[in-house]
């Protein structure tokens, strides 16, 4: 039974800050099907529809559980004033359907609605924020099960992940509970407390460990739960269509300014600096990505570039609101680095990342979260701050590839019985005629 909202969730509306965050919403959203571009110009020929529509269909499924019980479990208590379960996750019930976020009352002869904390942006327009960066989120771990896994058992892994692995994430990091600067958290803990928060509060401000270090974790989780397609490692898989997989690069670094800069909640001086700091990182990234493969290979190529531009954009989220310009550059042009020298990984370990999620969004995530500990000019070593920064954050990205990990293990293995894999001659001939009946380019 919900019960009615504490009065002083309730005030006036910003129309401007309102509109900022709605269209920040609708780039991030625009992100899910550029990732169907990138993912589907990836993959091969007879594997392109599957691979879009794994995308597609997190879209669909993550809406609508996020509008049933996924806000609530990740930000319900904040809204409701109700104490979360152990720091973990709020009650999936609370806010059951996000029908009260839409309350309204009268005070003084004017309109009050549903606020989302200190902001003046109601509640209603954050969950629409907060509902396209889950999407993103499932949808970046199709990318390392590609063309092997059956339809249906997907679907149902997205539900499941985004209830049991990635609002639970959201609220430890972002709803007050165990990674955040809450005065119960890990940070507290370890380091103590002022005015009732961590004295050092941890630093994601776009969703480095929420989304990227969550997916690629889980991506891995997955890949070898699963298995390796047929032939990997005899095989070489070549992307089917590079200008798809430029044209999915674009529209995602585009869609990631609502990611990033959104993020600020307003446009304000940090929302630029956001901007800036994106942009930054990202064109560093794509310069350390194809000198690697010049140095290695003497060829930079168009896959590297668009490979690049997602690395850097990975690698800043977490940071960007938190460093200098020159500093993006840096973290930029490491995190370029380092997914070029990772995604060889697979080839050395035998798992079968299909699209290089763990190399990309694992590593780049893992890199930029760590990276705020160095070069936040704010608390970062190399800006002679002490060490607590960096300890704060190498915790929590230790901590979200636990939690991840381990429910995603848990969630892989029980659908077990539903069937994960293919026909063997299914995956032969084509995923996309087996699983959908259709083909993505006619013989004419």
């Amino acid at each position: 039974m919900q019960s009615a909202l504490p009065d002083d969730v309730f005030g006036t509306v910003d129309t401007g800050d309102t509109a900022w965050l709605l269209i920040s919403a609708t780039l991030v959203l625009l992100m899910t099907p550029a990732l169907a571009f990138f993912y589907g110009g990836l993959a091969r020929r007879k594997s392109v529809l599957n691979m879009m529509m794994m995308s597609f269909a997190a879209l669909a499924s993550v809406t609508v559980v996020y509008v049933l019980w996924g806000f609530s479990t990740a930000f319900g208590d904040s809204v409701t004033g109700a104490d979360d379960i152990g720091g973990v996750f709020a009650d999936p019930f609370a806010l059951f359907g996000s029908g009260q976020l839409t309350e309204t009352r009268t005070v003084g002869g004017a309109a009050e609605t549903v606020l989302w904390g200190a902001t003046h942006v109601p509640a209603t327009a954050f969950l629409a924020f907060q509902l396209t960066f889950a999407v993103i989120a499932v949808a970046l771990v199709s990318g390392a099960i590609a063309e092997r896994v059956r339809f249906v058992t997907w679907v149902v892994f997205t539900v499941l992940f985004v209830t049991v692995v990635y609002c639970p994430m959201a609220h430890m990091v972002w709803g007050g509970g165990l990674l955040s600067d809450a005065g119960r958290s890990l940070s507290a803990w370890m380091f103590g407390v002022a005015d009732g928060v961590a004295k050092v509060a941890p630093i994601d401000f776009a969703g480095g460990t929420v989304v990227h270090i969550t997916a690629g974790t889980a991506g891995l989780v997955i890949a070898l739960v699963v298995g390796p397609r047929r032939g990997f490692g005899r095989t070489a898989y070549r992307p089917h269509n590079i200008p798809l997989v430029m044209l999915g690069a674009s529209l995602l670094w585009f869609g990631w300014f609502g990611f990033n800069a959104g993020s600020a909640l307003t446009a304000d001086a940090t929302a630029g600096l956001v901007w800036i700091n994106t942009v930054a990182a990202t064109a560093a990234s794509v310069i350390g990505w194809l000198a690697v493969e010049w140095i290695r290979d003497r060829h930079p190529t168009s896959v590297g570039a668009a490979s690049g531009v997602v690395a850097g954009l990975v690698g800043i989220t977490p940071a960007c609101g938190a460093l200098t310009p020159a500093g993006s550059l840096l973290l930029g042009l490491v995190a370029g680095v380092l997914s070029a020298l990772a995604i060889g990984l697979k080839f050395r370990y035998g798992f079968d990342d299909s699209l290089d999620v763990v190399g990309v969004h694992l590593v780049s995530g893992l890199w930029g979260t760590v990276a705020v500990g160095l070069l936040s000019h704010e608390s970062g070593l190399l800006y002679g701050h002490d060490y607590r920064q960096l300890v704060v954050q190498v915790v929590i990205a230790a901590a979200a590839v636990a939690v991840s990990g381990v429910l995603t293990a848990v969630i892989a293995v029980a659908l077990r019985p539903l069937g994960w894999r293919i026909d063997p001659e299914a995956e032969l001939t084509g995923i996309d005629a087996a699983e959908h009946a259709e083909s993505a380019y006619e013989a004419v």
